[in-house]
């Protein structure tokens, strides 16, 4: 253990951060700290140790052999454990501090995210939140990475640990003098005719409506593509068409939400880390989030 903290943890760090700049020495350096020298040192050093290459020279930056990527990813998880364990350590004494990297979708931006985020700060004064808002995939990707310690991710990533929240029920949201607003429910192939608005094709709420479109026996007509459910709603209530989004958890004047019948339009929330057991600062953000979460009837 002495010889891993003391030789092989900094060249293995290198290593990684080389592999995640793409082979670029410069970035890899300046991200860690160290000078370039130092840099190729560490990975020359482990070259050494191993008995096999791990870069090879390429122009300006390096390539990376395939022993270099396998053993990069053996060791993200380990080294971000050992990370976690040291942070945890220096957080014991005062665990009300700290910061927390959390991300969420940019479809719930608005709603019970913020509410929940604004709860958390006013109990944990003392803990900052970094945050950030992307696609599901770039969450996921940033929690493998080590830049995110938690985030709410739809759908659950297969490839992460995860635990399932809430399930959302979707509806159909109609300007409120549709013909349909009165309804009590409706079927998707009732909206066949209509001008949708909708996520781009890349959100999972995207490729949902595509496939529940398709059962009903129609392609939906997507006028417009926008990525905040918020900014749906405004449209939907403008009268530009109709969309297929998570019950609103705030009335909105010019809006009716009406249930779908006739299949499973739900989806489920999850909340995700990279790691088994988090510090106990950003633990402080999971519990509380868990708590929340059990009173989410339409996350």
């Amino acid at each position: 253990m002495d010889e891993l903290l003391s030789g092989q943890a900094p060249q293995l760090a290198a290593l990684l951060e080389l592999v995640e700049q793409g082979g670029h020495m410069t970035d890899a350096a300046a991200i860690l700290g160290i000078p370039q020298s130092t840099m190729s040192r560490r990975i020359h050093g482990l070259e050494d140790r191993l008995g096999v290459p791990l870069i090879v020279p390429d122009g300006r930056a390096v390539s990376l052999t395939a022993a270099a990527r396998e053993l990069a990813d053996s060791i993200r998880g380990p080294l971000r454990e050992v990370e976690i364990a040291i942070t945890d350590i220096a957080e014991a004494a005062d665990p009300d501090h700290g910061a927390i990297r959390f991300g969420f979708p940019l479809t719930m931006g608005a709603g019970q995210i913020p509410d929940l985020l604004a709860a958390f700060s006013s109990r944990y004064p003392g803990i900052r939140l970094d945050l950030k808002q992307a696609h599901g995939a770039e969450l996921a990707r940033d929690l493998q990475k080590g830049g995110l310690d938690l985030a709410i991710i739809i759908p659950p990533p297969v490839e992460l640990q995860h635990e399932v929240l809430a399930s959302q029920e979707i509806v159909a949201a109609l300007p409120v003098d549709h013909r349909f607003a009165g309804r009590r429910s409706i079927t998707v192939a009732q909206l066949a005719s209509e001008e949708f608005i909708a996520n781009p094709a890349t959100y999972n709420l995207r490729s949902l409506t595509d496939l529940w479109c398709a059962d009903a026996g129609f392609v939906p007509r997507v006028k417009t593509e926008v990525t905040e459910f918020s900014t749906i709603r405004e449209f939907v209530g403008r009268g530009m068409g109709v969309a297929l989004i998570p019950r609103n958890v705030r009335f909105m004047e010019g809006i009716a939400e009406v249930e779908l019948r006739g299949g499973d339009y739900v989806r489920e929330v999850s909340l995700c880390s990279a790691v088994r057991r988090p510090s106990r600062v950003v633990a402080r953000l999971r519990d509380f989030i868990r708590e929340r979460a059990q009173g989410w009837a339409a996350p």
